[in-house]
């Protein structure tokens, strides 16, 4: 009769939480999740139900946990918050970019190019290989500049870690910044997590978000399991075609999900590999914050943007935490997610680019 086999396969990197079988560390992650999120939602801080997870898989990851989100699961998660956002897409957000375009474009442009320039430095430096420094500082969406840093020779864990620590501060300072913006100005509003939906709309809008995103894996668009679904979701909507619904458990489903898909991140291995890099990385992600914060005021005053929706739109990334943090706030939605979208559009058609001419003169 053979030994039964262990529920988590033993390692010699298998420390702390490593060592409970897998079982176990969902558990506790899903405990410590429902935990802090009820705690950042009592606050009254947007985005609790993504921030309370992913602080929960941060502290999972870097305690040794050995859990990750399969990509399954975070496929369904760029589908649902893609037609979530697709929703709230109008016609008139069209005439607002035509109007703007040269200072839109003026905005996004310079903050690729503050975002390349902190790369080059670190590289400069000696710190991290040219390219690894450049996908590792470029403010794109995560999971899109690991995809493409790791098919042009970078090293993937040290990018990993820069792009996820960046996303980690710019979620948190665009939480506490809508929170305390909102503060005081805003009745809170009951959640009806099961409230009755629509089945038609429903069924139409998964059926749409799902082979979007399928059309886009297959179709190898960058991060197109979330760009194509909110692309066709968006036309659709905006011509009155189809209409969106979707239920609060599942949108609340996904942000948990994409949470802890960004806390897992952060494991043991990753930091003690990222370790020499830590301190200029960070100071590279308040440099770029602080110059997205500088266009915020010049959206402000130039195309008179409110100020959150400004803050908002110029965060460098990324795509999908900023898409929840403003979902939960009282801005212009669609604003932000075209900016952020229109960032996240160029700087992978001149990524590649940019790259090797960068990593080139250092």
């Amino acid at each position: 009769m053979k030994p039964e086999q262990p529920a988590t396969p033993m390692t010699p990197e298998s420390t702390g939480l490593g060592r409970l079988p897998r079982i176990w560390q969902w558990c506790l992650l899903a405990v410590l999740s429902v935990i802090l999120a009820a705690l950042f939602e009592m606050a009254g801080i947007p985005a609790g139900l993504l921030m309370g997870p992913m602080v929960a898989g941060a502290l999972v990851g870097m305690n040794g946990g050995t859990i990750r989100l399969p990509r399954q699961f975070f496929f369904c998660v760029q589908v649902v918050l893609a037609m979530m956002i697709a929703g709230s897409m109008r016609p008139d957000l069209f005439a607002t970019f035509s109007s703007n375009w040269p200072l839109f474009l003026a905005v996004i442009l310079s903050v690729i190019g503050v975002s390349t320039l902190c790369g080059w430095t670190i590289a400069r430096m000696g710190i991290l290989p040219g390219t690894t420094a450049i996908w590792g500082s470029s403010a794109g969406a995560a999971s899109t500049m690991l995809l493409m840093a790791d098919a042009y020779g970078a090293d993937a864990r040290l990018v990993a870690f820069m792009q996820y620590l960046r996303v980690v501060f710019v979620a948190g300072a665009a939480t506490m910044v809508a929170h305390l913006w909102v503060s005081g100005t805003e009745a809170e509003t009951a959640t009806r997590w099961f409230a009755p939906v629509a089945g038609l709309p429903f069924l139409a809008t998964l059926a749409v978000g799902v082979v979007g995103g399928l059309l886009g894996k297959l179709l190898r668009v960058p991060a197109g399991a979330f760009l194509v679904p909110f692309a066709i979701g968006s036309a659709l909507n905006v011509s009155g075609t189809l209409t969106i619904e979707l239920p609060q458990w599942l949108l609340a489903l996904s942000f948990a999900l994409l949470g802890w898909n960004i806390g897992l991140s952060f494991t043991r291995s990753i930091i003690a590999h990222a370790r020499r890099a830590f301190f200029p990385t960070l100071v590279s992600i308040f440099v770029l914050m602080a110059f997205s914060g500088a266009l915020a005021v010049l959206l402000i005053k130039a195309a008179g943007i409110d100020p959150l929706t400004a803050y908002l739109a110029t965060s460098p990334g990324g795509l999908d935490s900023i898409a929840v943090i403003a979902a939960s706030s009282d801005v212009d939605l669609p604003f932000v997610m075209a900016l952020q979208t229109a960032r996240l559009l160029i700087i992978t058609l001149i990524g590649p680019v940019l790259a090797r001419f960068v990593a080139d003169r250092v």
